[in-house]
C-alpha cells in the first residue's frame, strides 16, 4: 500500500510538471516562434498604422494635384514648370543647376 501512495504522488508531481512544461512551451511558441506570433502581429500592426498614415498623406496630395489640374495654367506657370521640372531654357540663356546637400 505504501508503494502505491508514493507512486501516485510521484505520478501526480510528474503530471503537474508536464502540464507546466507544456503550457510554457505553448506560450513561448505563440509569443516568439509561430509565423503569426504575437511579436509578428505587433510589427504588422505598426506597419499597418504607418501605411494608413502614408495613405492619408497621398490622398491629400492627390486632391491637391486634382485641384491644380482642374484650373487652367497661366503662361508664367507653364514656363516655371518647364524650367524647374524639365530643365528647359530660352534660346541664348545659360542655366546653372544648383545641387543641395
Amino acid at each position: 500500500m505504501y508503494w502505491r501512495e508514493i507512486l501516485h504522488t510521484t505520478t501526480g508531481k510528474v503530471k503537474r510538471w508536464l502540464w507546466i512544461a507544456g503550457a510554457t512551451f505553448l506560450l513561448v511558441w505563440f509569443v516568439f516562434l509561430d509565423s503569426h506570433s504575437l511579436l509578428s502581429r505587433i510589427q504588422w500592426h505598426r506597419e499597418h498604422a504607418q501605411l494608413e498614415q502614408n495613405n492619408t498623406l497621398l490622398r491629400a496630395q492627390i486632391l491637391e494635384l486634382e485641384s491644380r489640374l482642374a484650373r487652367r495654367l497661366t503662361d508664367e506657370e507653364v514656363e516655371q514648370i518647364a524650367r524647374e521640372e524639365y530643365g528647359m531654357s530660352r534660346p541664348g540663356e545659360v542655366v546653372y543647376t544648383l545641387e543641395e546637400e
